[in-house]
C-alpha cells in the first residue's frame, strides 16, 4: 500500500462508541441467563469435531498495575500464585478433555494476561508441558506470548522457547519517560531493545509491538519519537491502540483524568501521523489498529481474503474453535460462546467442586451466525462480494440485507465505501473507521440484559 492520507474532519464525524467485534455478538451480550442445559450440549457436540483448534490461556498476575489498563488482572508481588494458578489451570484442562476429541490439531496457542512473563522459567516449561502431554500439537504451530520487558530475562525467553513458543508481542505503550510515569508504566527504550534482542537471538519467528494513542501528556511531537525509536527497532507488526477510558470498568483510570490527557483533536493528529508514516514505511494497514509488513503473513492473508478475526484480534488461520482456560478466558465454538469466572476465587472455587467455571454464555441465532460472518467478512476482506455471500449464507444477500446496505448511503458519499452491482468495497480511508461500517450490519444493537451498552468510540 502507497502511502495513506487522513482526513481529521471525516475521522472526527464517525468516532463515535462501538463494538471492536472481536466477536458477534459482542461480548456485552454474553449473560448469566444463558440456558446451561443447551450451552453444554453445545460444547459437548462440538467438542467431538475434527475441526482444527486455537487455545488460549490467561495468566493474570502483575507485580503492578498500569494504569491505563482494562485487562483482567491480579496484581501481586507474590511469586508463589503462579505455581498454584498452574495447578488449577490444569484440573480445568483435565475437566474439558474429556469432552474433546483426543484428535483435533491444535494449530494455535496464546499466552495472554496479565503478565504471562509473571511466571518463573520452570512455570513456563511446566505450562508447555501440560499443553503438549493433553493435546495434539501441530508442527507448523503459531504459538504467541504477550511479554512485558520490565520484569524479563533471558532465561524466561529460553524456557518459552523450550515450551514451544515462537511468536511474541510486546508491550510498549510509549516511550516518553513523562508519559510513563504517569501511567505507572516504566519501560525505558533500552529495556525493550533488549528484550527484542533476545527474541531474536532464541529464534523468534514474529514480533509484534502495542503502542497507546491518548494517554497524558502525549502530543504528535513525542509520539512521532516513539514511532520513529520502535520503527528502528524493526518489529514484524504494530498494534497501535486508542486509549480506551472506561473507568465505569476500569476504576484506576479514573486516576488518569488528573493528569493532562490530550484533546480530542490531538489523538486524531497522532493516530494520522501513525498511518501515513507506517504505511510510508513498508508496512501495510490491515485496519483498525493493526499494521503488518507488506511481506508478513497477516498481510498476505489478507490480500489472499484468508484472514479470520476473533478474541485475539486478527488471525492468519480460519475454521478453527476457540477454548480458553483461566480465569475471565472466553471460548467460541460452534453456535456459542462461553466465559469463565472473572474473579480468581469463584474460578478456584468451581473448579475444587470439578465443575467447569463457566461464569456467563452465549448461544448464537441463525441470524447472529449470518450477520457474524458477514461482519468477519467485511472487516477482514475490506468488502463484500454479493455472489459470494449468497453462497455462504444460503440466501440471497442483497434482498436479505438490503436496508442495511442502503444505509451505507451516507458513508459512500464520505468516500468511505463504494458499491457496485455485485458488491460493497472499503477504501482505503474506510479502513480506519471499518468499525463504524460494520455497525450497519449489526442486528444486535441491545444486549440481553437490555440495558444499552457502553463502548470506547471507534477511533
Amino acid at each position: 500500500m502507497s502511502k495513506l492520507t487522513v482526513d481529521l474532519d471525516l475521522v472526527q464525524k464517525y468516532n463515535v462508541p462501538g463494538p471492536r467485534y472481536t466477536s458477534y455478538p459482542p461480548a456485552t451480550h454474553f449473560t448469566e441467563e444463558v440456558d446451561r442445559g443447551a450451552l453444554m450440549d453445545e460444547i459437548k457436540r462440538n467438542g467431538q469435531s475434527d475441526r482444527d483448534l486455537s487455545l488460549y490461556f490467561h495468566l493474570p498476575f502483575c507485580e503492578t498495575l498500569c494504569w491505563f489498563c482494562g485487562c483482567t488482572t491480579v496484581i501481586t508481588k507474590d511469586k508463589s500464585k503462579s505455581a498454584l494458578y498452574l495447578d488449577t489451570v490444569e484440573k480445568e484442562m483435565d475437566l474439558m478433555g474429556g469432552l474433546l476429541n483426543p484428535e483435533r490439531k491444535v494449530v494455535q496457542i496464546h499466552l495472554g494476561g496479565g503478565t504471562p512473563t509473571f511466571l518463573e522459567p520452570d512455570e513456563l516449561r511446566r505450562l508447555g508441558e501440560m499443553i503438549h502431554s493433553r493435546f495434539s500439537v501441530a508442527d507448523t504451530v503459531e504459538a504467541g506470548v504477550e511479554i512485558d520487558p520490565r520484569r524479563l530475562t533471558k532465561e524466561k525467553i529460553v524456557a518459552l522457547q523450550d515450551a514451544g513458543f515462537n511468536r511474541a508481542s510486546m508491550g510498549v505503550q510509549d516511550n516518553n519517560p513523562v508519559v510513563q510515569k504517569a501511567v505507572h508504566r516504566i519501560q525505558p527504550l533500552e529495556m525493550t531493545a533488549q528484550a527484542i534482542d533476545w527474541l531474536r537471538e532464541c529464534e523468534f519467528q514474529s514480533l509484534n509491538v502495542d503502542l497507546i494513542y491518548g494517554l497524558p501528556h502525549q502530543n504528535v511531537a513525542s509520539f512521532e519519537q516513539t514511532l520513529d525509536e520502535i520503527l528502528a527497532l524493526d518489529p514484524d507488526r504494530l498494534a497501535i491502540f486508542n486509549y480506551a477510558h472506561v473507568p465505569w470498568i476500569k476504576p484506576a483510570q479514573k486516576i488518569l483524568e488528573r493528569a493532562t490527557l490530550p484533546a480530542p483533536e490531538t489523538k486524531l493528529e497522532v493516530l494520522k501521523l501513525c498511518i501515513e508514516k507506517l504505511t510510508s514505511e513498508g508496512y501495510a494497514y490491515i485496519g483498525m489498529d493493526h499494521f503488518a509488513k507488506e511481506n508478513d503473513e497477516l498481510a498476505v492473508a489478507q490480500r489472499e481474503k484468508t484472514m479470520q478475526r476473533n478474541f485475539q484480534g486478527y488471525s492468519t488461520l480460519g475454521g478453527v474453535d476457540i477454548h480458553a482456560y483461566g480465569m475471565s478466558s472466553v471460548s467460541q465454538a460452534g453456535g456459542a460462546y462461553w466465559q469463565n469466572q472473572k474473579e480468581l476465587p469463584d474460578y478456584e472455587a468451581a473448579l475444587e467442586r470439578d465443575e467447569l467455571p463457566i461464569c456467563r454464555g452465549y448461544l448464537l441465532t441463525e441470524d447472529d451466525k449470518n450477520r457474524r460472518q458477514i461482519i468477519m467478512r467485511l472487516m477482514c476482506d475490506l468488502g463484500l462480494d454479493y455472489a459470494a455471500m449468497s453462497n455462504q449464507l444460503g440466501e440471497d444477500f442483497e434482498t436479505a440485507y438490503q436496508s442495511e446496505i442502503e444505509s451505507l448511503d451516507d458513508m459512500v458519499d464520505d468516500g468511505l465505501v463504494t458499491r457496485t452491482s455485485t458488491g460493497i468495497g472499503v477504501t482505503d480511508v474506510g479502513r480506519l473507521l471499518i468499525r463504524n461500517i460494520a455497525m450497519r450490519f449489526d442486528g444486535s444493537r441491545v444486549p440481553a440484559e437490555g440495558k444499552e451498552p457502553r463502548f470506547s468510540k471507534t477511533i
